[in-house]
């Protein structure tokens, strides 16, 4: 391969992965944005639809102000980054558990897993027959994101 069409895959590689994390930075960026006004809609909805210096502050960094508080007026990277991890994982628990319990206290048991991996079987066995074959998985890696299942069956059905 010629020395011009190596530098120019490479800067088509490099473009694309430059155009991917822009692209990703202005999506949390937007909704950012989108949160925020959220809460300055909900602040002025509150009150008689204008805010001062204070209730702007609040609505703001409310939750922020309170780690900061919480951790004796100083946040380290640290204790933020601590926050944001168990804040990202107590939503991820909460769909967990909202998708599996059956009896909707909140918690989950044995019974409630048993009940939605019964579920998602019969879903999958299409035709009735206690077996889940090849064919009845989901087409485009729909059921899951790790897992592609092809057509041609060679290796063992993954992408």
């Amino acid at each position: 391969m010629r020395k011009t069409t190596k530098l120019a895959l490479a800067f088509v590689a490099l473009a694309g992965a430059v155009g991917t994390t822009a692209y990703a930075e202005n999506n949390a960026s937007a909704k950012m944005r989108e949160g925020t006004m959220m809460r300055l809609d909900k602040a002025m909805s509150a009150s008689d639809g204008t805010i001062n210096f204070d209730q702007f502050s609040d609505a703001m960094n409310a939750r922020l102000k309170k780690l900061v508080a919480d951790n004796g007026g100083k946040l380290t990277v640290a204790q933020l980054a601590d926050a944001l991890e168990k804040a990202r994982f107590e939503r991820m628990a909460k769909r967990i558990i909202a998708r599996y319990d059956t009896k909707g206290d909140g918690t989950l048991t044995s019974d409630d897993i048993a009940s939605r991996e019964k579920k998602v079987f019969a879903m999958l066995d299409k035709n009735n027959d206690g077996k889940i074959e090849k064919r009845e998985l989901p087409k485009g890696g729909r059921f899951g994101r790790h897992r592609q299942w092809g057509d041609d069956g060679e290796d063992g059905g993954m992408e």
